[in-house]
């Protein structure tokens, strides 16, 4: 499991309604909730950020392919917006994206291009077989501990808290492997590489503690 992020996209809120900190690699911006639903509007509400990822990914792509092509298109213009339907139990929702050229095209080339939008990430990720995971971190100590030590920091694992998120197995294989006995081999990987696995634990089931005069 690779994820497509470097960094995860983070956020945060405190008690001023409904304003979001959102932190992206190379920054932070503010998202909002719209007055009407009891907030300020002082930046995009969830809605407008995931239409905004489908329509800069879908310009993005018409972009570099136009530029491949050589073809003389100067601009393009992307709107989206959904809307949805409800049959019985059943929530449908429709996002509609219209593209349009404020310079001429001809039709055979509108028509390739509306295709190659169809290819676009974002796309293929909302059509496609989407599956989101919810973790929560657990902090606080549980009576069942297993302990791993290479001498210098020791893992905690909680067997408890485990939710099987498989990101330490598949990008530190070398250290945690489901079908080893021990399961955490604490020579596999320098102190180093196995801190900064274990702090990636979404729930808590895995943690270190430091050895002798070692601090975190």
């Amino acid at each position: 499991m690779q994820y497509k992020m470097e960094k995860p996209v983070g956020g945060s809120i405190g008690q001023e309604k409904y304003q979001c900190t959102i932190t992206w690699r190379n920054g932070q911006f503010i998202a909002d909730e719209p007055v009407k639903n009891g907030g300020k509007d002082t930046g995009p509400d969830p809605y407008t950020l995931l239409l905004s990822s489908l329509v800069s990914c879908t310009l993005v792509t018409l972009r570099m392919y136009i530029d491949y092509k050589g073809w003389d298109i100067p601009a393009i213009v992307v709107n989206a917006n959904l809307f949805q339907t409800k049959q019985g139990e059943e929530a449908n929702t429709f996002i509609d994206r219209d593209i349009s050229f404020p310079e001429p095209v001809d039709k055979e080339k509108k028509d390739r291009l509306q295709e190659i939008a169809k290819n676009c990430p974002i796309s293929k990720i909302l059509e496609g077989n989407l599956k989101v995971r919810t973790f929560v971190y657990h902090e606080e100590n549980d009576e069942k501990q297993i302990r791993y030590t290479n001498g210098d920091v020791t893992v905690v694992w909680k067997p408890d808290f485990c939710k099987h998120s498989g990101r330490c197995v598949s990008q530190l294989p070398q250290v945690f492997d489901v079908k080893a006995k021990p399961w955490v081999n604490m020579q596999g990987a320098t102190t180093e590489a196995i801190i900064d696995q274990v702090k990636r634990c979404p729930t808590g089931a895995l943690s270190i503690e430091y050895n002798k005069d070692r601090t975190g």
